[in-house]
Formats: structure tokens, C-alpha cells, sequence
């Protein structure tokens, strides 16, 4: 598991550290964008820490309450990860930058600031590294945004957008602060906390959008449909698939449901035989589908069948 979620533990560990330096920074140095960008960080931090706890519940084996197991656990708590990051992280970050935009403060020993953004921006870019990394070896050939699109582990997708914007937001910031330094224009300090809330709440709509349509259930795609249709009516007791109903129960579980029409002159036992066959066809092809529950259909006798 610390294998598979290298990038989570590597993304928790650089907030964790880098949060606690913003917020003293900030703090020192009246800059409210520093402070943005420590809400920033710790909300991420909790983040990290809500997909490790989703990733231990969707884990979790089948049992007589969940007989389709815990897998959505994890669709759940990543999107519970896109509002924190609305919330916690966005409308904070704005609220505080509108109120030192009214209420513009001189910056006092901005050197701080500027050593912690170097800092974060070290460890932060070394955690977006991993990240990219890591989400590159699920793309298989598929360009970065059909990558996410596609992706049913939203784990993945997550930190690397979250270590996409903190990046983004640390390069806002720097820029801003320095104008704000140099012009004597303090009320850009808060305006780059606002830039950086902007910036999350688009993130955060990005990221609710995917979690949600997981968590609503997204079934096989139109080629692996075509596929299965392919497979099954390979068999020799099976004239039509009618149709094809799946949704993803976690990143690698589907559940598969087949409404079939097999050859009329069947019996009890050979339709049964017929249908562990194909279910245990159906898995030995594709590992990810994990529950097939097949359904027989009467054929459907067309007028001609009755003519003389």
C-alpha cells in the first residue's frame, strides 16, 4: 500500500513540514498571502491524511451489511476532500485577502516570506515531481487531462492536482509579494491571497466534479462493452447479448450485470452450466471485474417464426 500511494505519503510529509513555516512566516511578517498559503498547506495535509483513511476503509472485505464490499469509501472521501478544498482552503484564502486588500499592512522583513517560499517551493515541486510520476505510469498512452478523465482511482488525480496548485499558488504569491515589496503597494499581498483561493475553488470544482461522477457510479467504457459483447456471444449457447449494465464498486471492482438470450432448447442445467461458464470466461479476461451476475432472457419470437 505505501508502494501504490507513494505519492500521498510524499505530498503529507512536504505539507505537514512546510505549513507550520508559512503560518510563523506569516505571522512575523503581516503578509496575508503567507498566511493563505498556510491554510493552503494544511488543509492539503488533511487531505492527504482523509484519502489514506479512505483508501484503509475501501480495503475493508465484504460483510452481510456491504455485500459488494467498502470500495466507494474511497469515492466518498475524495469528495469530501473537493469541498475541504473549497471550503477550507478557497473561501478562507479569499476572505482573508479581501479583508488586507481593505486593510492593506506594510510587509515587515519580507525575507522570511521569501525563504519559506523557496523552501516550499523545493519540497512542494519535489512532491508534484512524484506525483507526476506516479500518475504517468497509469496513463497508458492517453493524454494527461483524457488520463484523468478516464482514471477510476481518484487518489491519483487528487494529489496531483493539489501539488499542481500549491506549485501555482507559491509562484503567485512570489511574484506578487516581490511587486508589493518593490512598488510599496501592499494591498497586492492580499490580492495574491485571493488569486490563490481563486485558484483552489477551481480546483476544487475540478476535482468535486470526477469524485462525484465516480461516486455516482461509472460503469465500463464503450470499448470494453464492445469486448465483452464480442466474448460472450462467442459462446455457442448464447444467440444476443441485450444488454450490458456496470459500475466501477472501487478503482479495481467492477460489478457486471448481462441480460442474455441463450439457445431455446436449453434445460435448468445446461443454462446454468452455461452461465458459470461465461462468468468464469468473463473473469479470467478481465481481473477488474470482480462480481458478474448474469441474467437469462426468453427469446423473442418474430412473426415469421408462426407462418406455415
Amino acid at each position: 500500500m505505501a508502494k501504490a500511494n507513494k505519492s500521498i505519503y510524499s505530498a503529507l510529509a512536504a505539507n505537514l513540514l512546510i505549513a507550520v513555516t508559512k503560518f510563523i512566516a506569516g505571522a512575523f511578517t503581516n503578509s496575508s498571502s503567507m498566511i493563505a498559503e498556510g491554510i493552503h498547506s494544511t488543509v492539503d495535509t488533511s487531505n492527504q491524511l482523509l484519502l489514506l483513511y479512505g483508501l484503509k476503509r475501501s480495503a475493508k472485505p465484504a460483510d452481510q451489511y456491504r455485500p459488494f464490499g467498502y470500495g466507494k469509501e474511497l469515492y466518498f472521501w475524495s469528495f469530501i476532500v473537493s469541498i475541504m478544498i473549497f471550503g477550507l482552503g478557497g473561501v478562507l484564502s479569499v476572505s482573508q485577502g479581501i479583508t488586507h486588500i481593505r486593510h492593506p499592512e506594510e510587509l515587515v522583513d519580507p525575507g522570511w516570506n521569501y525563504a519559506v517560499l523557496a523552501l516550499s517551493f523545493v519540497f512542494e515541486g519535489a512532491s508534484l515531481m512524484v506525483a507526476i510520476k506516479e500518475f504517468n505510469k497509469t496513463r497508458n498512452g492517453l493524454t494527461w487531462w483524457k488520463a484523468i478523465i478516464k482514471s477510476k482511482d481518484p487518489s491519483g488525480f487528487l494529489v496531483l492536482f493539489e501539488d499542481g496548485a500549491a506549485v501555482m499558488g507559491l509562484l503567485i504569491v512570489f511574484v506578487l509579494m516581490v511587486l508589493s515589496h518593490s512598488l510599496k503597494m501592499p494591498f497586492l499581498d492580499g490580492l495574491a491571497s485571493v488569486l490563490v483561493g481563486v485558484l483552489l475553488i477551481l480546483v476544487s470544482f475540478i476535482l468535486a466534479r470526477e469524485s462525484r461522477s465516480l461516486l455516482m457510479g461509472e460503469g465500463l467504457s464503450p470499448e470494453t462493452q464492445q469486448k465483452l459483447k464480442v466474448l460472450v456471444e462467442s459462446d455457442n449457447d448464447v444467440i444476443e447479448v441485450k444488454s450490458i449494465l456496470s459500475t466501477y464498486q472501487s478503482p479495481k471492482e467492477v460489478l457486471l450485470v448481462l441480460i442474455l438470450t441463450f439457445q431455446p432448447e436449453l434445460d435448468t442445467e445446461d443454462l446454468t452450466t452455461a452461465i458459470d461458464r461465461l462468468r468464469d470466461k468473463i473473469k479470467a479476461e478481465y481481473s477488474i471485474i470482480r462480481f458478474v451476475i448474469i441474467q437469462p432472457q426468453s427469446v423473442t419470437l418474430k412473426s415469421d417464426d408462426f407462418a406455415s
